[in-house]
Parts: C-alpha cells; sequence; structure tokens
C-alpha cells in the first residue's frame, strides 16, 4: 500500500508542477484537444451502433422470449461500449503522446532540467523518434489486449464480471498507462520497451498506484485532457527516480 500511495503521490507532483508553469500546461494541451476530436467522434458513432451490432453478434437469440433477449443483447451492447471506452482510455495517451512527441518532449525535458541533471538520450531524427513510439504503443496494445479480451469475455459471468473482474481490469489499464506515459522519459534515457516494463513491474504498486487514478479521472468528460500534461510531468519525475536506482519516495 505504501507503494501505491506513492504512486498516486507522482500523481499530484505532476498536476502541481503544470499548474504552476502554466505556459506548459497550455502547451500541452493542444494535441490531448486535437486526439480528443477524433476519440469523441469515434465512441459517438459507437454507442449509436451497439445495438445494431449487439443484434448482429446474437443471431442465436432470435427466437428467445423477449425479455431474455433483451437482457442478452443489452448487456452484450454495453459490455461492448464499456470496451470501447475502455480502449479508447488506453489508446488515447498513446496516440496524444504519438500527435505531441514534440510537445511532450520538450515538456519533459523542462521538468527534468527543474530537477536538475537533464539526461542526453541516443540522437534520432523526428521520424524516427515517431516510428519508434508507434511501435511500442502497438506493442504496448497488443499486451493490453491479451488481458482485456479474456476479461470481456469473463464480464458475463454472474457476479464475477461485476465485481472482481473490472476492479482487475482497471488495475491492469493503470499499469499499461504508466508504460506508456513513462516512455517520453525512458525513451531519452535509451532504454527500451522490455525494460521498461521490467522496471515498472518490479516496483508494481507504484506503477498501479500512479496509473490508476488517472485511468478513473480520465473516464471523465473532458478531464484526459486537463491532465494530460501534468501526467506526463508526473511520470518524468516517476522516471527519474526508478531509473536512477532510488527507490520512490515513501514519506
Amino acid at each position: 500500500m505504501r507503494d501505491f500511495a506513492a504512486g498516486i503521490r507522482y500523481v499530484v507532483r505532476g498536476q502541481a508542477w503544470v499548474f504552476t508553469h502554466r505556459r506548459w500546461l497550455a502547451w500541452g494541451l493542444i494535441p490531448a484537444l486535437i486526439t480528443l476530436v477524433v476519440y469523441a467522434a469515434a465512441l459517438v458513432v459507437l454507442a449509436l451502433y451497439t445495438g445494431d451490432l449487439a443484434s448482429w453478434a446474437t443471431p442465436f437469440a432470435d427466437d428467445w422470449g423477449d425479455t431474455w433477449r433483451t437482457v442478452l443483447r443489452t448487456t452484450f451492447a454495453f459490455l461492448l461500449f464499456a470496451f470501447g471506452l475502455l480502449l479508447a482510455v488506453l489508446t488515447f495517451t498513446a496516440v496524444t503522446l504519438l500527435v505531441g512527441d514534440p510537445f511532450y518532449e520538450s515538456l519533459s525535458e523542462h521538468v527534468e532540467r527543474g530537477e536538475g541533471n537533464v539526461p542526453t538520450g541516443p540522437e534520432r531524427s523526428l521520424p524516427v523518434e515517431l516510428w519508434i513510439s508507434l511501435r511500442d504503443s502497438v506493442r504496448v496494445l497488443l499486451r493490453v489486449l491479451a488481458f482485456t479480451v479474456p476479461l470481456f469475455v469473463l464480464g458475463f459471468v454472474p457476479v464475477l464480471g461485476q465485481t472482481v473482474v473490472p476492479a482487475f481490469g482497471f488495475c491492469v489499464s493503470g499499469f499499461f498507462l504508466a508504460v506508456e506515459l513513462t516512455s517520453v522519459a525512458m525513451e531519452r534515457r535509451g532504454i527500451p520497451l522490455r525494460q521498461r516494463m521490467r522496471l515498472l513491474r518490479g516496483r508494481l504498486g507504484v506503477a498501479v498506484g500512479f496509473g490508476l487514478p488517472l485511468i478513473l479521472l480520465f473516464l471523465v468528460p473532458l478531464a484526459a485532457v486537463v491532465l494530460m500534461p501534468g501526467a506526463v510531468a508526473g511520470a518524468t519525475l516517476l522516471v527519474r527516480d526508478l531509473a536512477g536506482g532510488a527507490p520512490p519516495p515513501r514519506d
């Protein structure tokens, strides 16, 4: 629990940093706003067609009684939209970081400069940086789907699917969100994805404590846009402790 609380403190520290550096807050909002518009349109389309998709996916229920058919398809439609929403929350960060790579690289570097001892990362051109970010984001997404698809199926299990499964799913999502957010500062240090995940698994409580509150907050409309710059700042502070070999603060 102490590690989990330490992870939450990185969220608070990151938000405090950007709200005391308003110029960087405004700078970091631009890519998040662009991504939000695209995702909002996609979710509206999904919401409009979940009923049709539920009917198409459950043809075996056509001969059922009205009550059970409605229950099944309503549950399926709800879970489908919930899956889409969760996927949007998870990929929102990756897409926003990709769209705003120069923005968040500058923000993260400024955070490090304020803390002292900015690491000099490998010299790469912008296209190479974008390719690495895209490649790593796809790899993270595949790992997320390896968890999310089975959890989606388990969501149909009575009681378990409405209690344990969502809780575990949010924790998994929080961990992978931490993986995405720390990518900017990790890449500056030349740390590849596999090693990045190993570092975060080594302090799993901190990683989940950092990512889980953000996952929940990102579900609030527009919160992801406002909190994204601070999330990158907090992730930078987290990486400075993890990659530097010092344990995250526990006070």
